[in-house]
């Protein structure tokens, strides 16, 4: 009777699937962690661990999540899995930015207008609620790990009250002010906008070259060094917004530089040397006469006459004047410029703002009354040409700020509101701008660019208007006195009762109070104030609100991580408000990623059709193709998306799960805790590939993963994957695995180390690809209670080898001389000279210390080449000669043997196989 021997082999195989199907798979799995509590048993099991505290930067509870929103929450997950997986208590508490105007929007485009404020601000809350419902539940479905139960809204009553306190302690430290200076304004919104809310897009405008007539002859002709009066001598300046001249107080110039005094038809016009060329070929006055040179500083307090309104106005000092572009004579309005409001304070000027909320001109404003700014500027070059005072009138294209919401052009415009005062000493001593570069200095970055980018911001930025005059939003709980317009001298002790009442009542609380409760008969002489905090002072104040008021959590958070636009949004509101409060920022480390785009590196826009939703990917792929894409990708810039870059990512995923399903097949009959052998009596290969998984457990966990490296982690895992396991390792011990009895040494062996690498290889992927490495941690253990979050690093055993770096060195350079070998045997095989390479029998002749490595294999060297037969002599070059075997193929074990069909019994196999069949089995020293 002939013996089917594919029936001998220990060919085993597992429930962990070849397929993966985990968009259909990953719902199911979450609701079951979900119902297992798997996040607060994880918090329990913990507990007492260093802790690592990522905050999470709140997204805005509007609309579904996009492609962003994923890679942010991703990269988030991947590294509290991480430095879980390190030994850390590493809570995740998500949140939601609730408050501001984009809400606001649409509850008007839901309900309307005309809804009283209480019922309006009820409305808001109501939609806020159902978009974070929205937005956690897809969040969830990538398989974020975190606090769902119990997240931080900036809404919550509580966090309102702590939004409140934070503002009270910049009060109290002296940071906070009232002003009234020019500030970024939304004709749209009504509202001032904070410089996060401004993005600077192409427009077109009228670029303008206007004279100014000097109205002090003798004093022009003096400054020039003439003897004759200058009656018709003209400062020009050059401006893009003609509608700002009916605020016009004065023409800037540099004390610095030359000023030439030049004869043109029009009259003598004063123009900067370096542009004054280009200037007169504007008007086309080429060719004209310099009269005389004189320095800036000689023309400083000169008087002039205003286009078309009956005052007149002095030439001014300003720092800020330039030779880049223009005439070097620059329009000065206080009221609709910041450098123009400074360079003013130092002169005295009036803060003139002729523009209402509204946009229009105020109905006192001459020639202009009721027009919007925009419907000005065609009217002011026109009064303009009738005064003779217009030079040149071109169109410019340049770059302008726009609001970030209604993506229209914003205006300057002065308006009395709070400030935080970068300049201001608070309560150190020290000024904000100063305290906060310090606090950037003590800060780590990730990628290090974003440091000098951070350090820019605040160098530059101006004081945080954070006043706003909205409705839903977080109200600034000041009583101010109504003729002098202070504040009430007990506002530190005012504020508290607010915030008390607020953490009962919510916002509604100072809404609805009668300021009577609280100042009695002071109420008649003080007014509450009805601004409300710009939202970024709600998600920057988080770190109070948040951190330190959750027992879990812990201030300074190690961590925060956004995207790159947020140097100039939530990580800068986040250090404002900790140096003004605290003293310092509340985090440690910055970490940056950058915007996806489509495949060709294209901003994805659904009028462009390229858009990539996660939702689309999840219901298709899986998410842990999502995390796996996200985790491939260096976010340090642009990440790209489409559906080839996600096939081939989708590749990839395939052939780590295909290693997995080896790996947990081999395992299926290893009983750890039977079967396991000491390092001491492991085979030396075997010894080997639980040293190389261990370098790389220690490169991922002791470089990469705390470096946030993960492109680089995934090309690790990869390439042992496929390298140092495919290529290699399990390639030599199929044989081993497959043809040696089931309970032998060589197969216990093997097995004990596949049990070590499996575990090491499903506890690094897990923070990745965490769906897949629930799963087969599922099938390792045996158990659906069982979770790889419940495990730090994998213990290898000690002892691996006496001398490890020998034993590292010995093994690369027998994988070195393996693959020269399989190249001869490839040759061959080529030229149909040669079936399987276990056909091939070696003669090799090598020296030196790779003869010694060979040799000490004896007769497991052909294993480790995989062929039939290999021997090994010494000399004085390397040889390789393939020889296709004589003899006939086992049927069991495949190997080319002299000695098949030679035992009764089995006549096709050979004398291998039948000591592992019917005998003692084979002994395997090494390999």
């Amino acid at each position: 009777m002939s013996i089917d021997y594919r029936k001998t082999v220990n060919l085993l195989d597992t429930p962990f699937p070849m397929r993966g199907d985990l968009a259909k798979r990953e719902p199911a799995w979450v609701k079951r962690w979900h119902e297992q509590k798997r996040y607060q048993k994880l918090r329990k099991l913990a507990a007492g661990r260093p802790k690592f505290i990522l905050h999470d930067g709140p997204p805005y509870a509007n609309g579904d999540i996009h492609i962003g929103h994923a890679v942010n929450k991703v990269l988030k997950d991947i590294i509290v899995r991480t430095k879980t997986l390190s030994g850390f208590d590493a809570p995740y508490v998500p949140g939601w930015d609730c408050h501001g105007l984009p809400i606001e929007l649409m509850v008007e485009k839901l309900h309307g207008k005309d809804i009283p404020a209480a019922k309006f601000r009820e409305l808001c809350r109501e939609y806020a609620q159902e978009q974070i419902a929205r937005q956690k539940k897809d969040f969830i479905r990538l398989g974020v790990l975190g606090d769902w139960d119990n997240p931080y809204l900036t809404m919550e009553f509580k966090t309102e009250a702590d939004i409140v306190r934070t503002l009270g302690k910049i009060y109290e430290n002296g940071y906070l002010f009232k002003g009234e200076k020019p500030v970024h304004w939304c004709i749209e919104c009504g509202s001032a906008l904070a410089e996060a809310e401004v993005e600077y897009e192409d427009k077109n405008s009228p670029a303008i070259d206007v004279a100014f007539r000097f109205v002090e002859g003798a004093k022009l002709a003096e400054a020039f060094g003439l003897a004759a009066s200058v009656d018709d001598g003209y400062a020009v300046i050059w401006t893009t917004t003609p509608w700002t001249l009916p605020a016009n107080q004065a023409v800037a110039i540099n004390a610095g530089l030359t000023y030439q005094l030049i004869d043109t038809p029009k009259g003598k016009l004063v123009l900067v040397k370096e542009l004054a060329e280009a200037a007169l070929q504007r008007y086309g006055f080429g060719g004209a006469a310099v009269l005389a040179e004189t320095s800036g500083d000689r023309l400083e307090h000169l008087l002039l006459q205003h286009p078309f309104y009956d005052r007149q106005v002095p030439v001014i000092v300003g720092e800020h004047v330039t030779t880049d572009a223009g005439t070097g004579l620059v329009h000065t309005a206080p009221a609709h410029g910041l450098e123009d409001f400074q360079a003013g304070l130092a002169y005295g000027l009036p803060v003139a703002n002729p523009v209402g909320d509204d946009g229009r001109y105020k109905s006192t404003i001459e020639r202009f009354a009721g027009l919007t700014v925009w419907e000005a500027n065609p009217q002011v070059i026109e009064t303009l040409a009738e005064a003779g005072a217009l030079l040149a009138n071109v169109r410019l294209n340049h770059s302008y700020p726009h609001c970030w919401r209604h993506k229209t052009p914003i205006i300057f415009r002065a308006t009395a509101q709070w400030f935080i005062g970068m300049e201001k000493a608070g309560h150190a001593g020290t000024t904000l701008r100063g305290n906060a570069k310090q606090a950037v200095d003590e800060t780590e970055f990730f990628p290090a660019w974003g440091r000098a980018r951070l350090e820019a911001m605040i160098g530059n930025r101006p004081d945080w208007c954070v006043s706003r005059q909205r409705n839903w939003g977080v109200p600034m709980t000041f009583f101010v006195h109504k003729e002098s317009g202070e504040l009430h001298p007990r506002s530190a002790e005012l504020l508290e009762e607010v915030a008390l009442r607020i953490e009962q009542q919510g916002i509604e609380a100072w809404f609805s109070l009668d300021a009577a409760e609280l100042l009695g008969d002071e109420a008649e002489q003080y007014k509450k104030l009805s601004d409300t905090l710009d939202v970024w002072f709600d998600s920057g104040s988080t770190h109070f609100a948040v951190l330190k008021q959750r027992p879990e959590l812990a201030w300074p958070a190690d961590l925060y991580l956004e995207g790159s636009d947020q140097h100039r949004g939530w990580f800068q509101s986040s250090l404002l408000t900790g140096c003004a409060t605290i003293g310092r920022a509340p985090y440690r480390q910055l970490l940056t990623h950058g915007f996806v785009v489509d495949g060709k590196g294209l901003k994805m826009s659904k009028s462009k059709g390229n858009v990539v939703a996660p939702q689309k990917v999840n219901d298709s792929l899986g998410a842990d193709i999502l995390r796996l894409w996200v985790a491939s990708t260096d976010y340090s810039g642009e990440l790209a998306i489409s559906d080839e870059i996600l096939k081939r990512v989708t590749e990839s995923y395939r052939r780590l799960r295909n290693t997995l399903r080896f790996l947990l097949a081999n395992l299926s009959d290893f009983a750890p805790l039977d079967h396991a052998l000491p390092v001491s009596k492991l085979l030396e290969l075997d010894r080997y590939a639980l040293l190389v998984t261990r370098q790389l457990q220690e490169k991922l966990a002791g470089d990469l993963y705390p470096r946030y490296a993960f492109h680089h982690a995934v090309q690790e895992i990869v390439n042992f994957c496929s390298e140092d396991l495919g290529a290699f390792y399990l390639d030599v011990i199929k044989d081993r695995l497959y043809t040696t009895k089931a309970d032998s040494h060589a197969r216990r062996s093997a097995q004990t180390a596949l049990y070590h690498i499996t575990r090491s290889l499903l506890l690094l992927i897990s923070p990745i690809l965490c769906f897949t490495g629930e799963e087969a941690w599922e099938v390792l253990t045996g158990s659906d209670e069982e979770s790889v979050l419940f495990h730090t690093l994998h213990e290898f055993p000690q002892g691996l080898a006496e001398a490890e770096q020998e034993l590292a060195d010995k093994w690369s350079a027998i994988r070195e001389f393996r693959a020269q070998a399989n190249k001869e045997i490839e040759s061959l095989r080529a030229a149909d000279k040669l079936g399987s390479s276990l056909q091939a029998e070696l003669d090799i002749e090598v020296s030196g210390e790779l003869y010694q490595h060979l040799q000490s294999l004896d007769g497991d060297l052909k294993y480790v080449l995989i062929v039939s037969h290999a021997k090994v002599k010494e000399g004085a070059d390397t040889r390789i000669k393939v020889t296709p075997s004589v003899h006939a193929k086992c049927d069991r074990c495949w190997h080319y043997r002299a000695d098949v069909g030679s035992h009764a019994g089995h006549g096709s196999v050979c004398g291998r196989c039948v000591s592992n069949l019917d005998g003692a089995g084979e002994v395997r020293e090494h390999a």
